[in-house]
């Protein structure tokens, strides 16, 4: 089928590279899809910078992409040639565990992700077991859409993995690249969206993304104010803050759960726990057939990520951008091989 060109990280050190590679024949179940639009995320950053440890170079990252199907396997049934697809997060999973046949393909021990011994989005074509070929809706903008593979059925899933009702009040902490898109979708919901920003002057943007109500995350006295309101709190930030505040505004039998990577420990009172039923958890990236959902939902509430535009051929400086914090609120690279 001829060699792929791609951007490549040969190690975890130095800019991205152009790069091409030889693909396999493609599988009976396999999808190819030709790149027109890939998201940049600061996963791909750490993957490229080995920051995770499980890094396997060469590797060309991204994990956002969107483009047409230009060849499918002979069971493939899901798409066609021509169709508009998307790749989120993974890329396989085995199909035959508990996992896989319960619909939680995400949880499957064997799930294959997109740029972890694989190449990914930042290249003319990427290649995806069909399952994790997700349809575009027709009403989506796929020049803008990719980050919902990612950031958006990250944030989108918690809704459905944990109940969460309309009448329900909802806190979302940190207005970046995933919390802008979760506060879309919990005032789609039909929810009370608090959210919770340590950047000042992003009060306004949060009300235009469908907070009522916009809090101080590092202030102690801020976050107590919310005491006992909140039946749902979602976590979208990966640096400490003061968990026991946070669990405190929770009502009884409130859940609070984590989409970022905290990597410090998590310190609460266990009382605080106790005595009011509360929840704390994780929530993994989404299903296959939740990313679909989340889709169909983005398009039918016209919920879409603030992107800002680089040429592919300009993703170091795409990531340079990133890195700055200077990116409101996703990265889209365009390709133009």
């Amino acid at each position: 089928m001829g060699a792929i060109n791609g951007w490549v990280a040969k190690q975890s050190t130095g800019k991205l590279q152009l790069f091409n590679y030889e693909p396999k024949s493609l599988g009976d179940e396999e999808v190819e899809i030709a790149v027109e639009y890939c998201g940049l995320c600061h996963s791909d950053v750490s993957i490229a910078h080995n920051n995770w440890g499980l890094t396997q170079y060469p590797v060309i990252p991204g994990h956002e992409a969107i483009g047409k199907v230009t060849a499918i396997g002979k069971n493939v049934l899901n798409v066609k040639v021509g169709d508009y697809a998307g790749v989120g997060w993974h890329v396989g999973s085995c199909m035959h565990c508990e996992l896989c046949l319960e619909g939680n393909h995400n949880l499957c021990n064997d799930v294959r992700p997109t740029i972890i011994g694989n190449h990914g989005g930042f290249a003319e074509k990427i290649r995806t077991k069909w399952i994790w070929a997700i349809p575009v809706p027709k009403a989506l903008d796929v020049s803008s859409a990719g980050p919902l593979l990612c950031a958006g059925a990250t944030v989108f899933a918690p809704f459905e993995n944990f109940g969460i009702k309309p009448t329900h009040h909802v806190g979302i902490v940190g207005i970046g690249g995933l919390g802008h898109l979760a506060l879309q979708f919990a005032n789609a919901w039909g929810c009370e969206v608090t959210a919770f920003s340590s950047t000042a002057d992003k009060k306004d943007e949060a009300i235009g993304f469908g907070a009522h109500h916009v809090i101080n995350s590092r202030s102690t006295d801020d976050i107590l104010s919310m005491t006992n309101k909140l039946d749902f709190l979602l976590i979208t930030v990966n640096n400490k803050l003061d968990w026991s505040a946070y669990v405190k505004t929770l009502k009884k039998n409130g859940k609070m759960a984590f989409v970022g990577l905290v990597l410090d420990p998590v310190e609460t009172s266990v009382v605080d726990l106790v005595v009011g039923q509360k929840l704390i958890a994780g929530s993994a990236n989404a299903s296959p057939s939740a990313t679909s959902r989340m889709l169909e939902f983005a398009a039918r509430h016209k919920i879409a990520p603030l992107v800002e535009h680089f040429p592919m051929s300009k993703v170091n400086e795409a990531i340079d951008h990133l890195l700055s914090g200077k990116a409101r609120y996703r990265v889209v690279l365009d390709a133009d091989f």
